[in-house]
């Protein structure tokens, strides 16, 4: 009896390992047959992934959509409390946070005009959102180059194939044409989805710069317009 359990439990654990084996020699069979492209490919969706797991960190980390302490931090400002406002927006890492501040310290210093505190808080904001589009150019980049290698690996693909049903000769089966197309499409679907993964990644991240920016804008205005500048 206990032998018939160890052997059913032996089972799936056996089954497991062959089916990983099987995907595995599958995956490298299809980077086989993709040829040098695909290998170019697989190295663009690592780098995709990557670039998108770090935005990810990123914006969580300094918490990009954050705006609770605009509201307390304005409240203080209209007070007079300069301090106060300020102190309300140091224990975040927002860019927000960071631009607000340094346009409200800006403020206080009277040796400025308003030509040039304004000049220091757009540059400021400016630096904020820059930081914030880091690596996306190259996921963007991404995302055009893909499909291209794709279809670069699909006409070398087509070219082997037609090389193949020459050299066949008066033997020439469809399975030898049809066999080396699908192969060639391989880098065209493969390239295809990097490049639509990629997109939807850079719509995502760019969204979410914009309705940043727009907070930055509708902030900076309200504190622009207030006439005063408390100490």
């Amino acid at each position: 009896m206990r032998r018939r359990i160890r052997a059913a439990s032996a089972r799936p654990a056996s089954s497991q390992r062959r089916r990983v084996e099987i995907s595995v020699s599958g995956l490298i069979e299809w980077l086989r047959l993709g040829g040098p492209a695909m290998l170019l490919l697989v190295l663009l969706s690592i780098t995709a992934l990557t670039l998108v797991i770090i935005k990810l960190w990123e914006f969580s980390e300094r918490r990009i959509g954050e705006r609770g302490f605009v509201a307390t931090a304005f409240a203080a400002w209209d007070r007079g409390q300069a301090d106060q406002a300020i102190a309300a927006m140091s224990g975040t890492p927002s860019p927000l946070a960071a631009v607000l501040s340094q346009a409200m310290q800006t403020l206080r210093d009277a040796a400025l005009t308003d030509a040039q505190a304004r000049e220091r808080i757009e540059r400021s904001a400016i630096e904020q959102l820059d930081s914030a589009r880091g690596h996306l150019r190259t996921l963007d980049l991404i995302g055009n180059l893909a499909p291209l290698l794709g279809l670069l690996g699909t006409v070398l693909g087509m070219i082997d194939a037609f090389q193949a049903l020459q050299a066949a000769g008066d033997r020439v089966e469809p399975s030898i044409l049809s066999g080396g197309i699908w192969k060639a499409l391989l880098t065209t679907a493969v390239g295809l989805g990097i490049a639509i993964s990629a997109v939807a990644a850079v719509g995502y991240f760019d969204r979410r710069i914009e309705l940043l920016q727009q907070a930055m804008e509708s902030a900076l205005t309200r504190l622009l317009t207030t006439p005063r500048r408390p100490g």
